[in-house]
């Protein structure tokens, strides 16, 4: 009975170290997998707000409804006008008339976020920048949250109109520039000689040729002049969208990851796609400022006053 006895004691202890052994190692498994969930939440950006609401107003630049902005107006196509004689009006003809891209054109024609395809009949509509308005585009970009908020500005009134705020990548930091980051602060001018970008489009880029939409994203936006407590000279600097590559097998381009809401470029200010094509379509026929600044606390905005629309969105 004895020796039963220890025999029986053995195998219970070890049924249980093997039991302990298991919900150890499965242990082990849960907080690994626990562990990595804190990543993706990390790369997550949550939507910017203004006074508690979230706001985009960009929308209505597009919208064909009675909620549009009081500085676009609708269009019926047609090939006939009386601005143009001897030929047909294409929409070409129509973004020259109205000083208004054909990429805006396009994203109200399709009534998406579509600003290259261009398919027009006559009594299509679309929304145009109203050339009875003397209108300017500012931009505030914030150096230290990275953020930079859009604006439109009716000199016929004296106000201005808040927009959206986008999140944009800035140059890293850097304690020997005045502006703390090879981002200049100060008050810019953006220029004309701007740039759509392709797969396939090359360029020579520090000395080597390159696919632009590798260093540029898909558009470009120079900074022209400086206007005001620049300190740093336009030359070199600009706007323009996310790095990417293009998969081939999957048509579609992936841009970099993480490259808005931090301290990552060489000087120029980084959107990403949706919001630098966004942007572009908008800004590219009107005068337009960017003024960038270390802290939003000693800025003075432009304009009288400010026009908070009917909305409050």
């Amino acid at each position: 009975m004895s020796f039963r006895r220890v025999f029986i004691a053995i195998t219970v202890l070890l049924f249980l170290g093997i039991g302990v052994a298991g919900f150890v190692k499965r242990d082990k498994t849960v907080t690994v997998t626990v562990a990595a969930k804190p990543q993706v939440i990390i790369e997550q950006q949550q939507p910017v707000v203004r006074e508690g609401k979230e706001i985009d107003r960009v929308r209505r630049f597009f919208s064909k409804g009675m909620d549009k902005l009081p500085i676009v107006e609708t269009i019926t196509y047609s090939s006939r006008v009386p601005w143009l004689k001897g030929r047909p009006a294409w929409i070409a003809d129509y973004a020259s008339h109205y000083q208004t891209s054909r990429h805006f054109i396009a994203r109200s024609l399709n009534g998406k976020a579509d600003y290259i395809t261009q398919n027009i009949t006559p009594g299509n509509k679309f929304n145009v920048l109203r050339d009875d308005k003397q209108i300017q585009f500012y931009l505030l970009v914030n150096l230290s949250d990275c953020t930079m908020d859009f604006y439109y500005l009716d000199l016929d009134a004296n106000e201005r109109v808040f927009l959206k705020t986008y999140l944009v990548g800035v140059g890293r930091l850097d304690p020997a520039s005045p502006s703390g980051s090879l981002t200049p602060t100060g008050k810019y001018m953006l220029g004309s000689k701007i740039a759509v970008y392709k797969p396939g489009i090359e360029h020579f880029f520090q000395n080597r040729k390159t696919q632009m939409i590798e260093v540029f994203g898909t558009r470009w936006i120079p900074f022209e002049e400086e206007v005001e407590n620049c300190t740093d000279s336009a030359k070199g600097y600009g706007i323009h969208g996310l790095p990417c590559k293009y998969d081939i097998e999957k048509n579609l381009l992936i841009e970099e990851e993480k490259g808005v809401n931090g301290y990552n470029s060489d000087g120029c200010l980084r959107l990403k796609m949706c919001d630098m094509e966004e942007i572009f379509a908008i800004v590219v026929t009107k005068p337009t400022m960017v003024e960038i600044v270390k802290s939003k606390q000693d800025v003075t905005l432009p304009m009288l006053k400010e026009n908070c629309l009917e909305d409050g969105k």
